[in-house]
């Protein structure tokens, strides 16, 4: 369900075209002595088919702000608009993969079923619930996997799963809590290449959170680059690289050897120039 108020184009802040605009946003937690002020006046706007990351400090308050801009927590000061429209609620075009998969699936559903999930109570009949199913679990990787369940895979393929279940809701906007941390090096890579791919065919916005400032690199378009806690944003970064990427070549160019170091360096202390 949709939870949005109405709003009037004229006032809608941020650039023309804008999916996403982030509006001077804050979130407090608690209050009085104990209160704690997680991000400070955070200002940004994401376009259509982007792929911004958004890396920092442990710590900073990236979490609170993927959860906030997903809809989840409710902003201090200041509002999230998507579509033109100010949010209060998760939009229906959203979607988010957390970086818990065995946390956030259902082991006693088959990965099927999981994947079905997010359509149960739609309009939409049971052989259309069950091309999307297919259709998502072919995306990632997975075809003929529908039938196990979630404790018979690796953990790889649990977080295929999860990114599966993400598609189904066939959302314009995809926002990522540091989906890969909890895979090893080899695996992750191929779950990076696997997002890449799949942003391009379902033509979708990313957000991504990671700790990974080479994984923030390789996968952005952007690279939005966090303060230590209360977060504020020290630098939004043009990742300009050539598509597509690559695990080897792009990792060896020299733009992305400049452009790693140089996140490198606002994340551990360092203001930009």
């Amino acid at each position: 369900m949709t939870t949005t108020a109405p709003a009037s184009t004229s006032t809608v802040p941020g650039p023309d075209g804008a999916l996403l605009v982030v509006d001077h946003v804050s979130h407090t937690y608690g209050s009085g002595e104990r209160a704690h002020l997680a991000i400070r006046d955070l200002e940004f706007a994401v376009h259509p088919g982007e792929f911004v990351s958004i890396v920092g400090p442990s710590g900073a308050g990236k979490t609170t702000l993927l959860r906030t801009l997903a809809g989840l927590l409710q902003p201090s000061s200041g509002g999230v608009w998507v579509h033109g429209t100010r949010i209060t609620g998760v939009p229906d075009d959203m979607a988010m993969v957390f970086q818990d998969y065995s946390r956030s699936l259902l082991p006693w559903l088959s990965v099927a079923k999981n994947v079905a999930f997010p359509l149960a109570g739609s309009a939409r009949s049971k052989a259309e619930r069950d091309e999307i199913v297919d259709e998502s679990l072919e995306a990632v990787g997975l075809g003929g996997f529908g039938d196990r369940y979630p404790w018979q895979l690796s953990g790889g393929m649990q977080q295929r799963v999860a990114i599966a279940r993400a598609l189904a809701y066939r959302p314009t906007l995809m926002l990522m809590d540091e989906p890969f941390a909890s895979v090893d090096a080899q695996t992750r890579e191929g779950l990076e290449d696997l997002v890449l791919r799949i942003r391009d065919q379902y033509d979708m916005t990313i957000l991504f959170v990671t700790h990974d400032i080479d994984e923030s690199v390789y996968l952005a378009d952007r690279v939005l680059v966090l303060s230590r806690s209360p977060a504020h944003v020290v630098e939004d970064l043009a990742i300009d690289l050539p598509s597509p990427r690559d695990q080897i070549s792009t990792r060896e160019h020299a733009d992305f050897v400049h452009l790693r170091s140089r996140v490198a360096r606002l994340v551990h202390g360092g203001e930009p120039d």
